[in-house]
């Protein structure tokens, strides 16, 4: 199942892209051969007007064909109506950058959608309301906790230690509870990706490093809610969280990248595909709303990815423009291709790279 959602995540990620290209194409009156969903094979379609609209056999995204954007393919657009490279620079920007500020845009809707459907939040234990959760938000590596495979996550429902129960579900009312029962298995009531599960954890001494003796399941805790907004506030709350992530997001790549360069990079933080689909397990597991920003998080990165100034990429070919500008005249095909070529060999290694640390990290 986790397969299917990252699958319908990364297609409905990818479309949103490309429609972006292909709105601001028709609107810059450029002509476009092609709008496909999916990758070929090519599996049915139909023509309106210019533009054939395919479905196509992988079901990975999407694309976009516009006549005159491939110049080796096409040397002579330049004097035909209506290609690309018939275009102004300015429009020839406008088209590549359209789909990163689908992206982004797209991202801002589905933080708004979520915010008003309702976030789990955290809250402090006296603004707790009545719906209030006490749910488990880390687990320390090889604590008791982690042992009995408890998850982040997970809400706990009831706490039971020698037939008597918590009656106050509050981290400071359970971490006590815990404590005052030393190396007595405590059995957790919890819900977990909607599904309720019981389990038996035992405490240990240790666990905590600023309390050695005292002893612990090694869990963070805190109270959470369920928040809706309405929609004026989830407007400029979902534009705010959407220029954070951004910033958060860009500052990360830049990182990596820099280390990269000093081949210093750890592609051991990256998640590839194989990654992805996990942690896309985990955000669904979590809720919709959840998986929404999870899925906000993943447009925004596609976002700054596809800005860089690399070939095959749309800031390659932003690159490329910006060039053509300054020197007045197009560049050479033969270099373009070349250049796009081996910038989409050296994404494919780098992709075959992290995706071995996926498979390597399960097992």
């Amino acid at each position: 199942m986790s397969i299917l959602i990252f699958f319908l995540v990364l297609f409905v990620l990818v479309l949103v892209h490309e429609w972006g290209h292909f709105i601001v194409a028709k609107k810059s009156g450029m002509r476009v051969d092609e709008f496909g969903i999916g990758f070929p094979p090519k599996l049915f379609g139909w023509r309106r007007g210019e533009t054939e609209y395919t479905f196509n056999l992988l079901p990975i995204g999407g694309f976009v064909r516009i006549f005159g954007e491939d110049p080796d393919k096409h040397e002579d657009s330049e004097a035909i109506e209506g290609s690309f490279s018939s275009k102004s620079k300015k429009a020839q920007a406008a088209v590549l950058i359209a789909g990163i500020t689908m992206n982004i845009l797209f991202a801002w809707l589905l933080f708004m959608i979520a915010l008003m459907v309702g976030v789990q939040s955290f809250v402090a234990e006296e603004d707790a309301g009545a719906t209030a959760q006490l749910a488990i938000t880390g687990v320390l590596p090889e604590s008791p906790a982690a042992v009995a495979g408890v998850q982040p996550g997970t809400v706990i429902t009831a706490a039971t230690v020698e037939g008597t129960t918590l009656e106050t579900l509050t981290p400071g009312a359970f971490t006590d509870f815990v404590a005052q029962h030393p190396g007595v298995p405590v059995t957790l009531a919890y819900t977990y990706a909607g599904e309720a599960q019981q389990v038996q954890v035992v405490s240990a001494p240790g666990v905590l490093e600023e309390a050695v003796d005292r002893h612990a399941l090694g869990v963070a805790l805190a109270m959470v809610e369920v928040v809706s907004k309405p929609i004026h506030v989830a407007f400029v709350d979902s534009a705010v969280q959407t220029v954070v992530a951004l910033k958060d997001i860009t500052i990360g790549i830049s990182a990596l990248l820099w280390d990269a360069v000093r081949l210093e990079a750890d592609l051991s933080t990256v998640a590839g595909p194989v990654g992805i689909v996990g942690l896309v397990d985990d955000a669904s597991a979590l809720g919709f709303t959840t998986l929404l920003m999870f899925t906000a998080f993943i447009s925004l990165n596609l976002a700054v990815i596809n800005i860089l100034p690399f070939p095959a990429l749309d800031g390659g070919r932003l690159l490329f423009v910006a060039i053509e500008a300054l020197k007045g005249s197009p560049i050479n095909p033969r270099y373009v291709y070349a250049l796009n070529l081996a910038g989409f060999v050296l994404l494919l290694l780098l992709m075959a790279v992290v995706t071995w640390n996926d498979i390597a990290r399960i097992r």
